[in-house]
This record gives C-alpha cells, structure tokens and sequence, in this order.
C-alpha cells in the first residue's frame, strides 16, 4: 500500500495484517498500513483449545486482527483474531478494497500523465492525510478537493476523469412484502392493475417477484436509505389503495 498511516494504531482498532512467522505459541504479522509488527498470543488465535496453530494461519495469509494492547516505547503491538466477528471482517476487508482502488486511481492516473505514481501521490497525500482518514474517502466526500489541492491543472483534469469512471455512486438496497387477499371474480387483473401502479409509482424503480400464496417481495436500490424507504412507501402505498379500493386486503411489511 502507498498510503501508510503514522504513528501506532489505537486500541480495539481493526487492522488487516500479514502474517510473517508462525510459531509453537504465536504468530508474528505485518500491519499493512502501519508498517509495523505485531503479535497474536495462541490464545489470541481462535477459542478453545488448539492443537495446530497452522490450521488457523500460515506465513502469507491476509487475516484481519483487533489491537489488544499497544506499547510504543518498546514497539510492541499485541492483537487478536479470535475477537474480530465476521461483520467486522467483512467491513474491515470492503474498507481496504476501497483503498486499494484509491491507490489504482493514482496509479492510472500518474500513467497517463506521464509521471511516477508516488509524485502524483505525493503531490495529494498533505491534503488527504490533513482531512480524511483513507484516500477513498476524500475521493468521494469532498467535491472540492481536486481543485483545492494547488497541482497542476492538466493533472487534475485527468485525475478527475479517473474518478469518475472507477468510484460509482454508493447504493442501498432494501425489500419488503406485501400480502394480497382478495375474493374479487376478477381479483387476478385486480392484482397485476395495483401491481403496475406500484411500478408507476416509482417510476420503474423497484422490481417484483412473486412468492407465493399472494405474497410479493418488493425490492429498490437507491443512493441512500432514506430515498430508498421513499420509493418502497410510494409503492406499497399505491398498491395497497388499488386493492382497497376494490375490496380486497393488503399489508406491506419491510424485510
């Protein structure tokens, strides 16, 4: 990684870490973005008994750890696998894929500026480092940043575009169900009448699937929840006042 933080991490804090040594009682790794060496007791390494330290890590594996205890004068850092749950790994491991993809926007864009990419990097990192805590996250956050930054403005323009096509807007998904009853002779063109307005409601944004037994699973994607709870509302609501409407019953419930 190009973008090393400084200094010691803070406790309970989440680092990926490369394992370097393997021993009888503890496993020696390398802090990736620390540049540092830290330390997994056994009894850090997975509950309960261990018979085989290797069948948990081996010398080259990427594991995520949780900082247990740091001393800086000695430059000891202690860590745990055992304490990260799989929430936090997966989190941890999405955070660094967004780094990494940072780092490659430089990269490309140093190449097609024509310089080294630890110019280009350097040229940002004062500003990043002074701001936010990854490089991905100041890429995104702060529409002013590129041109706040003092570089050359050919540089900005094709860092800019780099951008553009390599970071995509975020997007949330949600789902709920909506239960249909209805005794109607014609309760099936009933039903696909509020279904399609449902879909007009949200102007062709959710999709439906049918579950079974007049159940259906409403689904949207959206750049934010609150958005995405708007679209679901609309949506249910439309369908729901159609079979109402015509006697029928209709209840939407978020998954």
């Amino acid at each position: 990684m190009l973008f090393k933080k400084q200094g010691f991490p803070e406790e309970s804090e989440l680092v990926l870490c490369t394992v370097t040594n393997v021993q009888f009682h503890s496993v020696f790794v390398e802090l990736d973005e620390y540049g540092k060496t830290g330390l997994i007791h056994i009894s850090e390494v997975s509950p309960g008994r261990i018979r085989n330290i290797r069948d948990f890590v081996k010398e080259g594996k990427k594991i995520v750890c949780k900082v247990l205890k740091i001393n800086q004068e000695k430059g000891y850092i202690d860590l745990s696998l055992r304490r990260v749950n799989e929430s936090e790994k997966r989190r941890k491991v999405d955070d660094t894929k967004k780094e990494q993809n940072a780092e490659k926007i430089v990269e490309i864009a140093a190449s097609k500026i024509g310089i080294k990419t630890d110019e280009l990097y350097n040229a940002v990192l004062d500003r990043i480092s002074k701001n936010y805590a990854t490089v991905h996250q100041s890429l995104i956050k702060d529409e002013d940043l590129l041109s706040n930054l003092g570089i050359d403005k050919k540089w900005l323009k094709i860092l800019g575009e780099v951008i553009k096509q390599r970071i995509k807007p975020a997007e949330v998904e949600i789902t709920g169900k909506l239960k249909i009853t209805t005794y109607a002779p014609d309760g099936i063109d009933i039903i696909k009448d509020s279904l399609r307005k449902a879909q007009d409601s949200s102007k062709g944004r959710i999709s439906i699937s049918y579950l079974g037994s007049g159940l259906y699973r409403f689904m949207t994607k959206a750049p934010d929840y609150k958005e995405a709870e708007k679209i679901l509302k609309n949506a249910s609501e439309s369908a729901i006042s159609n079979i109402v409407k015509h006697a029928g019953i209709a209840e939407f419930t978020r998954e």
